[in-house]
């Protein structure tokens, strides 16, 4: 249910078709993000469950800050049908450690 941070990174480096999801909220994602992440904060995640549904089938990496939230929403959208869903373990902030120092910490 959980993939690395660098593997995340790798598959975005190949150029693989998946949806990387943040769902931290808005003033998280305003102090640090992922260039490719798309932003569906978890307070709203349930109201706006259907911008997703053209990702039913698709890879889904959420991310959150430290990989809690991110681990709830990831069984949540399985436990609706979402097929191929995972959690980043360690969130942005494993990320920041390990891939890109220069990210900023919070």
């Amino acid at each position: 249910m959980e993939i690395s941070p660098a593997a995340v990174k790798e598959k975005l480096d190949r150029g693989d078709e998946f949806l990387l999801l943040d769902c931290r909220e808005e003033d998280e994602h305003q102090l640090v993000r992922l260039t490719h992440a798309q932003l569906l904060p978890m307070s709203v995640i349930q109201e706006q469950v259907g911008d997703l549904e053209s990702y039913r089938t698709t890879d889904i990496v959420v991310h959150c800050h430290h990989g809690g939230r991110s681990m709830q929403v990831a069984l949540w959208l399985t436990g609706l049908g979402f097929e191929n869903v995972k959690s980043m373990a360690g969130g942005i902030d494993r990320w920041a450690v390990e891939l890109d120092p220069t990210l900023p910490r919070y």
